[in-house]
């Protein structure tokens, strides 16, 4: 599930240019994450003051969080869902028939 997605978590392209392609979210937005190395379009800088000549720069741009997946270490599509454990929640995924922890979730 999408809302899952975190800082630092690793995820897969699912639709798009970029379908199949890893990365680690760089940031969240509402409902769009910055994926590193994912999405890159080139924009155009004007020279500001006389310090810097205007150039062409490679930035990461936003995808809607629905185009990616949250995916283990071996790049492979995980779907996850929350545990309830005495007092504290916990994000499992199956994988091979054994459900394995990515991480605790506060309430």
């Amino acid at each position: 599930m999408s809302k899952w997605i975190k800082k630092d978590d690793k995820v897969i392209v699912i639709a798009g240019n970029d379908k199949g392609q890893v990365g680690r979210v760089i940031s969240k937005l509402k409902d769009k994450v910055i994926v590193q190395g994912i999405n890159i379009r080139k924009k155009h800088v004007k020279k500001s003051k006389e310090s810097q000549s205007s150039q062409i720069i490679e930035i990461e741009k936003a995808i809607h969080i629905s185009n990616v997946a949250l995916c283990t270490e071996d790049d492979k599509k995980i779907k996850v869902k929350v545990k309830f454990e005495k007092e504290q929640k916990k994000l499992v995924y199956n994988l091979d028939g054994k459900e394995k922890l990515l991480r605790a979730v506060k309430k």
